[in-house]
């Protein structure tokens, strides 16, 4: 796979011996103890791929820029594996701890410093392990100008204490070579189906039917309006405009807008919704049914991220 030889040559420019062997298995992953990352069966094949799509919206780690950025996160928690650096008091000092529990959920502050921005929906502030794998990773992306991008931030002082810590190991053998595998693909059972629908139902997927209602208070799929702009195109071209009003509205921050608004949009799509009224008075309508839904959405406590 291309992508991981580049990860490899990533590695190696970083004077790091260490080099996380890949599987294949059901998700994106590095369990743990274990020196390797376990990839997705949907990247295997194109058609995978848009199986994925269909079911998920997404393909993650779909693209080249993406699946670096998850090789990159994923081998910041195999390094730590390799070589046992969670067991450091620095590390837990400026981490946490490991023991610490895994949630179900989190809710992302937006706002805070603590953390490195790498993965989508704020993925640092998980857990203390995600934290130290989003921040290996920034470190280990190239031309990532880590020090000026954080100046200033809490989050730098993570950057530096890795920076360090690789130093110190670079050239080192990792003292956990062994190359064990967590279920990998040819000894997974279960169908496609249940995959798709126990995954659909952790994502929230299949909740997108309760904007509905809201959504048809504004467009319609009457035949009369059927030469009117698709409800989707108007929502992505008037998305910032929208944010902007609702986050001054309601005072959230422009992340969960975006949650709620981008769910609006892809079942917008999936319905083939189009404008009733004219563009002027369709961004008031919408814009009073979309705060209301993110009051709902909040409420419903779906704000927080399934891990």
């Amino acid at each position: 796979m291309p992508r991981i030889q580049q990860l490899y040559r990533e590695l190696d420019r970083r004077h790091l011996s260490f080099r996380p062997h890949c599987w294949l298995s059901d998700e994106w992953y590095t369990p743990d103890g274990v020196p390797g990352i376990a990839i997705p069966f949907y990247l295997a094949h194109p058609r995978l791929a848009e199986l994925e799509h269909s079911q998920m919206r997404e393909v993650e780690g779909g693209t080249a820029e993406w699946c670096m950025r998850i090789l990159r996160h994923e081998s910041g928690h195999a390094i730590e594996n390799a070589y046992r650096l969670r067991r450091r008091r620095r590390r837990q000092e400026l981490f946490g701890k490991t023991s610490q529990p895994y949630p179900q959920v989190y809710a992302p502050k937006p706002y805070s410093k603590r953390y490195v921005l790498h993965l989508e929906a704020y993925y640092a502030q998980s857990h203390p392990d995600e934290d130290f794998a989003e921040t290996f990773a920034v470190w280990l992306t190239p031309k990532s100008s880590w020090r000026r991008r954080y100046a200033g931030w809490p989050a730098l002082r993570k950057l530096e204490y890795v920076d360090d810590l690789m130093a110190e190991i670079a050239g080192r053998p990792a003292p956990v070579r062994a190359r064990r595998v967590v279920d990998p693909l040819r000894k997974l059972r279960t169908t496609l189906r249940e995959y798709y629908r126990q995954k659909r139902s952790r994502y929230g997927l299949d909740s997108l039917r309760e904007y509905d209602a809201a959504l048809r208070l504004v467009f319609s799929t009457q035949k009369q309006f059927a030469s009117y702009p698709k409800a989707a195109t108007f929502l992505r071209g008037a998305r910032s405009q929208l944010r902007r009003k609702v986050c001054e509205l309601t005072g959230e921050h422009q992340y969960t807008v975006d949650r709620v608004l981008d769910d609006m949009i892809e079942r917008a799509a999936d319905l083939g919704l189009r404008l009733t009224r004219s563009p002027a008075q369709t961004m008031l309508d919408f814009g009073i049914v979309l705060t209301s839904q993110i009051m709902r959405f909040l409420r419903s406590g779906r704000h927080q991220v399934a891990l």
